[in-house]
């Protein structure tokens, strides 16, 4: 079963935007035991679509589209799904009630432009949108599959997991075997240094998979095991994981979409305790993470980006003469600068970055990526020393990434030896 994921659309192209589309329908259908044989991108250009539609539909079991389902002048994917397929366009009133009632939630007046989404090719089942006007098509003839979705991420994501996914599994679900699939989300270890500490990975596997995915916040270790039936599967994935956990363990902050923000908020709250942020070279940016979890008043007392060195000795009661002598970049100032908002915040905890983040104000003794993290409550204060790269916005998600961590680890007991 051999599936082609065409991606709709100039801006992914020219590379104004990523096609992170194909890259989640790769992802699913692997886990289908569904064979992607290739994978391409069409600019918003009826005849080079249907020479597409044409060219992959011959040769594969599935096809997979994304894009081009708007109602604007250059969203002509729906056209050329009805000139391939040789059929026509309908009214279809759940559709048109969809829309309506997506305008009127909003309190905006629907157009004709809007409500002519509702047309839809005749041969098609129609993938209503839960999260936008434009509906998907799925088309089944002569023993092949067609879909067809809106190109917005989040829309076509919620079309493939509320439809397309769950009627490909009624359509092969006679498949072979099971495949389960978990990711471990990792931070503050290289990827060399996580594949090193777990040994001899064809003896810990024993037939399974498992890929290191590195990004600025971590490294995600998805592991993949094929069985017989699910049980099974799943019994092989959990000793797998265990033993990871043995070896890499308090490297380990979550699994699957976990947000280490999200794990430290929880931990804050359970413990009862409040914690308050002095960021320098982040500004803000820990802050803004901590506030996407729901429910941060409960534990986050005040943040304060304190970027001027006359800022940090005001606000943060930072000694003069420290920065002085160590620099506003050193130990003794992210120590200071968690201790000050600790004490004048009242928090159990206070929490502190200075770095130099580049591509300007680094010396030969301090680096661009160097970076130093506070962290203080009623028994200690210290700082610890990080080196990172010479990307600006990149050392700011590491650095943001490294004190949560730091956090984590302090909230949990375990000891930042690495």
């Amino acid at each position: 079963m051999n599936a082609h994921i065409i991606t709709i659309g100039d801006e992914i192209l020219i590379g104004q935007t990523l096609n992170t589309n194909a890259a989640f329908i790769g992802e699913k259908l692997s886990l289908k035991q569904i064979k992607i044989s290739g994978s391409s991108v069409i600019p918003d250009d009826e005849g080079l679509i249907i020479a597409e539609f044409k060219r992959v539909y011959s040769t594969n079991d599935i096809v997979l589209v994304t894009g081009g389902l708007g109602p604007t002048h250059d969203d002509v994917t729906r056209k050329s799904i009805v000139d391939f397929f040789e059929t026509e366009l309908i009214v279809n009133n759940e559709v048109l009630s969809d829309i309506k009632n997506f305008f009127e939630a909003r309190g905006r007046e629907l157009t004709e432009t809007n409500a002519d989404q509702a047309l839809v090719p005749k041969i098609a089942h129609t993938i209503r949108n839960s999260r936008g006007t434009a509906p998907g098509y799925w088309i089944e003839k002569k023993d092949k599959i067609f879909a067809a979705m809106p190109g917005v991420p989040y829309e076509m994501k919620a079309m493939m997991e509320d439809f397309v996914l769950p009627r490909l599994d009624e359509k092969f679900h006679d498949k072979k075997n099971a495949i389960v699939v978990k990711n471990l989300l990792t931070t503050g270890i290289p990827e060399s240094m996580l594949f090193d500490r777990l040994g001899n990975i064809d003896e810990l596997l024993k037939g399974a998979k498992l890929a290191f995915l590195p990004s600025q916040f971590g490294v995600k270790m998805r592991i993949t095991v094929e069985d017989k039936s699910e049980d099974s599967a799943l019994s092989r994935l959990e000793e797998i994981e265990q033993t990871i956990r043995t070896k890499v363990g308090k490297f380990i902050y979550g699994k699957e979409e976990d947000k280490l923000e999200d794990i430290a908020a929880k931990l804050l709250i359970d413990r009862g305790l409040k914690l308050s942020v002095a960021e320098s070279c982040t500004g803000g940016l820990i802050s803004h993470r901590l506030t996407n979890f729901s429910g941060s008043s409960k534990f986050l007392e005040r943040g304060i980006v304190a970027y001027s060195n006359a800022a940090k000795v005001e606000l943060l009661h930072v000694d003069e003469d420290t920065i002085m002598k160590y620099g506003a970049v050193s130990l003794e100032v992210a120590r200071q600068m968690a201790e000050g908002i600790k004490s004048i915040s009242g928090s159990d905890i206070g929490l502190s970055v200075t770095g130099i983040m580049g591509p300007t104000g680094a010396t030969p003794a301090k680096p661009i990526g160097l970076v130093y993290i506070g962290i203080c409550d009623e028994k200690i204060c210290t700082a610890k020393e990080f080196r990172f790269g010479d990307d600006r916005l990149l050392n700011k998600d590491r650095t943001s990434q490294a004190a949560l961590e730091m956090l984590r680890k302090y909230l949990l007991g375990i000891a930042y030896d690495d």
